[in-house]
Parts: C-alpha cells; sequence; structure tokens
C-alpha cells in the first residue's frame, strides 16, 4: 500500500470516527426525549420482537458503532498525541544524532505503544495497556516494578567493564564520590518543592546518571506504595525517562560546564600513563570490592553484586562464554524489555502531571551538580599535589554514565590539545561513579525502609 493509500484510509476511518461520536451524542439526546412519554416507551421496547431483516440490521449497525468506539481516533486525548510527538523526537534524536539509540529508540517504540488511545470504562479489561492486568505489557513491566531488570544490566555491565585504569590510579575514585554530591542536593531540593522523603531520594538519583539504578530505587521507594509509614505516588516512569534523558544527552550538557568550571591551561594538563595492572589484580579488584562495598553498603547488594560477578566472570579467563553472554546477548535483551516497558509506563493520564515536570527540572539540576562536583574536587586535589597533577576535564566523567561521560572528557581534551588524551584516564572516575551511584542507592535504602 502506497504511502497515498495509507493516509486516505487514515483520514476516512477518522472522519467516520467523528461522525459516529456526534450521532451517537445525537441518538442520546434523542432517546432521553422518547422516554419522557409513555406512548413511545412501548415503540422503544428492547424486549419486543424484531423482524428478521430489522434484527440483521441493528446487529450489523451495533457491530459498525463498537468497531469506531473502539479505535484509536475516537478515544484520542490532547495529552495522548503529546506523548507520541515526544516518543517520534526520542527517535529522531537516536538516528539523527546517535544520541544513546540503543537506549532512546526502545524508549521512544514504548511511549508510542504506551500512548496509543484505546476504548477504557470502569470495568472493562482489554488487557491491552500496561497498567492493565493480564496484558503483555503489563507482565513484561513486572521487572521493572520489582527492580528485576537494573541488577542484569549491571551484571553485562560488569562483563564489559576494564577496571584496569581504576586499579592503576586508586585516588581517582574520590571524583567518582564527589559526583554523588549532586544526589544529595536534589534530593533536599525535591523536599523543598513538596515531595515526601522516600520520592525525593528516588529523584535525587538522577543526578547519578545511572538509568539502571534510578530504576531500581525508585522500584522501592517512589512505586505507589507505602514506605515507612508515607504514602508514595508512582514515579517511576517519569524518574526512568527523566534518568535516560540526560544519559543520551551528556554531549550536549556536560562540555559547556566543563569549560564554564576550567581555564584553558587546566584543560592542556597532560596526566601520566597508566601503569599496567596485573592480571592478578583485576581479579582481585572485583572480590574485595564486591565485599568492601557491600559491607558498608548492604542495600545495595543487588546492583554492585552484579556487576562485580560480571566483572569476576571477565577476568576470571575460564568463565569467557559466561562473560560474552553477559554482555552482549543478556544485557542487549534486558535493555530492550526494559527500554520498551519504561516507555510504555509514561501512559499520558498517569505521565503528564505537575509532578513529572518537577522531576525533570530536578533531574538537569541534579546532573549538572554531579557534574560541576567532580570537576570542582578535582581542582580542590591539584592544590594538594605537587606533581602529577589532574586534568579537571576527567572529574566531570564521576557521573555514571558508562562510557559517555568519558568519551566526552576526550573529545574535551583533544579540542584544547590535539596530544591530550584522556580517555583511559576519565575511564577511572567513570567507572566510580557507577560504584558510587549504586552506593548511595543502597543507603538511602538503608535509612528509609
Amino acid at each position: 500500500m502506497t504511502l497515498r493509500k495509507s493516509l486516505t484510509v487514515f483520514v476516512i476511518l477518522a472522519v467516520l470516527s467523528l461522525l459516529h461520536a456526534l450521532l451517537y451524542q445525537g441518538e442520546k439526546a434523542q432517546a432521553g426525549e422518547k422516554r419522557t412519554t409513555g406512548t413511545e416507551q412501548v415503540t422503544t421496547n428492547q424486549d419486543a420482537p424484531a423482524t428478521p431483516g430489522e434484527d440483521k440490521t441493528y446487529s450489523a449497525r451495533q457491530g459498525f458503532d463498537k468497531f469506531l468506539n473502539f479505535t484509536g481516533f475516537a478515544n484520542a486525548t490532547a495529552g495522548n498525541i503529546v506523548m507520541i510527538l515526544v516518543g517520534l523526537f526520542f527517535i529522531f534524536l537516536a538516528i539523527r544524532y546517535d544520541y544513546e539509540p540503543l537506549l532512546l529508540i526502545p524508549i521512544g517504540t514504548g511511549i508510542i505503544l504506551g500512548n496509543v488511545p484505546f476504548f477504557q470504562a470502569p470495568g472493562v479489561n482489554l488487557q491491552l495497556g500496561i497498567y492493565q492486568e493480564g496484558s503483555v505489557l503489563n507482565y513484561l513491566y513486572f521487572g521493572v516494578t520489582k527492580g528485576i531488570y537494573p541488577p542484569l544490566i549491571f551484571l553485562g555491565i560488569g562483563a564489559m567493564t576494564d577496571f584496569s585504569a581504576l586499579i592503576s590510579n586508586p585516588r581517582l575514585v574520590l571524583l567518582g564520590a564527589a559526583s554523588q554530591v549532586g544526589i544529595f542536593l536534589t534530593l533536599l531540593g525535591a523536599l523543598v518543592l513538596g515531595f515526601n522523603l522516600p520520592e525525593a531520594a528516588s529523584i535525587g538519583i538522577i543526578g547519578g546518571a545511572d538509568g539502571p539504578t534510578a530504576i531500581f530505587l525508585s522500584s522501592k521507594l517512589a512505586n505507589g506504595g507505602i514506605v515507612n509509614g508515607l504514602q508514595t505516588q508512582n514515579l517511576i516512569g517519569p524518574i526512568a525517562i527523566a534518568a535516560y534523558s540526560y544519559m543520551a544527552l551528556v554531549p550536549v550538557i556536560q562540555p559547556p560546564i566543563m569549560r564554564l568550571l576550567t581555564s584553558g591551561k587546566e584543560r592542556r594538563i597532560h596526566m601520566k600513563p597508566p601503569r599496567s595492572v596485573s592480571r592478578l589484580e583485576k581479579i582481585m579488584f572485583p572480590i574485595i570490592g564486591m565485599i568492601l562495598t557491600l559491607f558498608i553498603s548492604p542495600g545495595a547488594l543487588p546492583l554492585l553484586g552484579m556487576l562485580f560477578f560480571g566483572n569476576i566472570l571477565k577476568e576470571s579467563g575460564v568463565t569467557r562464554r559466561l562473560a560474552d553472554t553477559a554482555r552482549t546477548s543478556l544485557i542487549d535483551i534486558v535493555v530492550i524489555l526494559l527500554g520498551l516497558t519504561v516507555g510504555a509506563s509514561t501512559q499520558a493520564d498517569v505521565f503528564l502531571t505537575h509532578q513529572s515536570l518537577l522531576i525533570f527540572v530536578l533531574g538537569a539540576v541534579s546532573f549538572m551538580i554531579a557534574t560541576a562536583g567532580g570537576i570542582i574536587f578535582a581542582k580542590v586535589m591539584n592544590l594538594f599535589l605537587r606533581k602529577n597533577k589532574i586534568n579537571p576535564l576527567i572529574g566531570a566523567a564521576g557521573v555514571s554514565a558508562v562510557p559517555d561521560s568519558a568519551r566526552v572528557v576526550q573529545n574535551e581534551g583533544l579540542r584544547y590539545d590535539p596530544n591530550n588524551h584522556l580517555l583511559m584516564h576519565a575511564m577511572a572516575p567513570n567507572v566510580a561513579g557507577v560504584i558510587g551511584s549504586a552506593v548511595a542507592a543502597g543507603i538511602l535504602l538503608s535509612f528509609l525502609i
């Protein structure tokens, strides 16, 4: 079918739906008038026998009316149209500008699917929408609401992450820790704006630019249930969309902040190449890191346990098949399901609220504070270093957007000095940020549950 024919069919269905809606309202009004007279009550009695021809006509008309009632044209709202346009915009950004296409295309498609309008009425469950019990999307969304998908993604991240840069220069872990300041400052801001403590904690975690961690924490603290005696709203959708949106916009948001907070001289600092790391160090790091971080923050066990487990699979050298599965097939499947269901959860009547707008604003502030925190802390560290100074640009990689933040640092470094390669150095605070945001999430959980 050509595009012209498709558009013609689309227009015809839309016109029929509108005409049906108008006629239906007119018939309802006439029926109301007829019921006021006693004589016409007899002529319109539903129990009166009908001729075969009349029965067939009535059935055909009734079937056609139902068809029109169930079309998207008859049930569409302005909110549905707005959200579908948002979904198309996400897909456009992914294809045209290559902004996190592995995330934005599933999320954008999910937004469109979640906002296809269908007939809804009290007591009617067509098992279509993501919030309708028994629907396919509802079953897939279970992995989001119960926090199943995020640990599986961390398993894949661990299996593809090389901790060598962090092992060779452990002091850079402080930059990852410093970037988490955005989480706690945004938490305070959310409290000021009227969110309760569990909701504010879930919103603050967006500053880590770590989508899986944001989903995991919001599924525990802002899922519409009661947390520590406080009734919470279901904010999983807005928080997840905000977190992944800012992850995708790292190349847009971070460079202006990096240039604002650093001088030309600082951007040209060359760092000493990282030392070679032995195989034994690579094997011991995830084991020691897992035990140490989980003893500090047991609430992060599902995330950090899977992260370090994935890295053990990678570095042990004897489970290559498992590591390959974790970092390819498994993580790809989970990303598809996660992106699609998170997108579909943005149903217009649930998503288009005053709270969602506030979450997006707070998320942007949180992400900017986190970026600035890493850069400023790097500058503070340089005050105490006589030699082997740190290029402050790598502080921006302290957020958890792996490896996008590290790539942005690399590009900014080359912009001011074509021989200044910062990628390996930036990977240290970048992976430290992943660990730091998960530890922060575990600490918040321990305080609030």
